[in-house]
């Protein structure tokens, strides 16, 4: 029998809105270190930082702990992913060089004989499309070069001022799920896969469409759950 796969989406450690679990990154980290041995995948689908942004001789300390929960993870032979989500896209090649973890914008996994197609999911609404231009600014090299000049600690606070901006306009929105079927859908009939998991907007559920299974974790914030593959079969497990 294979051992069971395990998906977690938007996590946004580095901040505390309210009504968030306390000590979550605590919780995070003793989940990881309950699966060393345990799991064939880990994934994580994005968003685990509220921002995160590489430069050449600095990564953000406060999170050393969940940085050796991972890396112990994959010396204890568990394959380890981490999908770049609209939070936290900037990785450079801390994870996959000193953690073992290998970072992807998406990716298929064939897993317990299904293939399942793993992406974050922003961009993917209609009324996304002030975001898909926002983002192509920021990725432009000019202005990735321009942020690396900010002192660290003055990126992350201005970083995280953003967020919490964006936070409060993204909590106004009404989340169409349906948008999110269908481009789910259409992605395992494009990738014949047989499975779509993603993050971003935070609802978990486990749905039946044409084309196969769209599912979402949901985030590890305020109700944190996580998806479990096994079997061939997803279930979602709350913690």
């Amino acid at each position: 029998m294979e051992l069971p796969a395990y998906f977690i989406s938007d996590a946004h450690l580095g901040i505390e809105p309210p009504g968030a679990v306390p000590d979550r990154e605590q919780m995070l980290i003793r989940l990881l270190s309950s699966w060393k041995g345990k799991a064939s995948h880990v994934v994580v689908i994005g968003d685990l930082f509220e921002f995160w942004y590489e430069y050449s001789y600095y990564v953000a300390s406060a999170h050393f702990n969940l940085y050796r929960a991972f890396a112990d993870l994959v010396d204890s032979g568990v394959e380890v992913h981490l999908i770049r989500g609209n939070h936290d896209f900037a990785y450079g090649d801390f994870f996959p060089k000193y953690l073992g973890v290998s970072v992807h914008k998406s990716l298929i996994l064939e897993i317990q004989g299904k293939r399942v197609y793993l992406t974050h999911g922003d961009g993917v609404a209609k009324s996304d499309g002030g975001y898909r231009f926002l983002r192509k600014v920021i990725d432009l090299p000019l202005n990735r070069f321009l942020f690396k000049q900010i002192h660290p600690d003055w990126g992350m606070g201005l970083a995280r001022f953003v967020g919490r901006n964006s936070r409060k306009y993204g909590e106004s929105r009404v989340i169409k799920i349906d948008e999110y079927l269908e481009w789910g859908d259409r992605m395992m009939q494009e990738e014949h896969c047989d499975f779509c998991i993603h993050g971003h907007h935070h609802i978990s559920g486990i749905w039946n469409t044409p084309n196969g299974v769209v599912a979402s974790p949901g985030d590890f914030i305020k109700k944190p759950a996580i998806l479990r593959m096994e079997n061939g079969g997803l279930n979602l497990q709350n913690l």
